[in-house]
């Protein structure tokens, strides 16, 4: 991808170009799920986390746990989940905006002082569109919109994920770009549209 290509994925609907990747290892936890879905879940964050070269851990010295996924059948349930009121700030009226744009899912990040990805909260709603999506599918889709700060629009007009063979996998250019994005001499935050340049040379050296 060349750099303004790559630039699409960052820049939000606000015109602001936004970068960020996670500051810490990621420790997961899934809820409203059985148990082989879980697994398949927790894989498919381990296999993103892995590709982008960053870690995961048993638990986060601040939060415990600060990778939390919710899977339900309506935006209502989520008024109803102990606690979840103190994590999520204005959590009713949101219900309510989420309720009337009839979403599937939705995504609230928490950051450092730094401004790198220090928490996430994923919400998804199995509507009669995600209930026919394969497991595996709909997990890798998941882990991939988590793993960075990626703008709003970033995946509207197509996936992050292909079908190769009978098999959903990770588009190779954007596997690329994550890795690129997780780059160590990279900074974990940027806001300079210049930081696509960046990205885009490491893209060459890692594809």
């Amino acid at each position: 991808m060349q750099s303004d290509e790559i630039a699409r994925y960052f820049v939000r609907s606000d015109g602001q170009f936004l970068c960020a990747r996670w500051g810490r290892p990621i420790v997961p936890v899934v809820f409203g799920v059985e148990a082989e879905t879980l697994a398949t879940l927790k894989g498919a964050i381990e296999a993103v986390v892995t590709l982008a070269g960053h870690k995961m851990a048993e638990t986060d010295p601040e939060l415990g746990a600060n990778l939390m996924v919710f899977f339900f059948r309506d935006w209502g349930e989520l008024l109803e989940v102990p606690g979840l009121d103190r994590l999520i700030e204005d959590l009713e009226p949101l219900v309510t905006r989420l309720q009337a744009a009839d979403a599937n899912q939705y995504r609230v990040f928490r950051f450092d002082e730094a401004n790198a990805i220090k928490a996430a909260f994923v919400f998804v709603r199995m509507d009669d569109t995600l209930v026919d999506v394969p497991a595996e599918t709909l997990a890798l889709s998941q882990a991939v919109q988590v793993i960075l700060l990626w703008s709003d629009t970033a995946f509207t007009d197509r996936s992050a994920l292909a079908v190769a063979d009978g098999t959903t996998i990770l588009r190779p250019e954007i596997g690329a770009l994550i890795r690129a994005a997780y780059d160590p001499v990279l900074p974990a935050v940027a806001n300079d549209p210049a930081h696509a340049l960046r990205l885009a040379a490491r893209m060459g050296g890692v594809q």
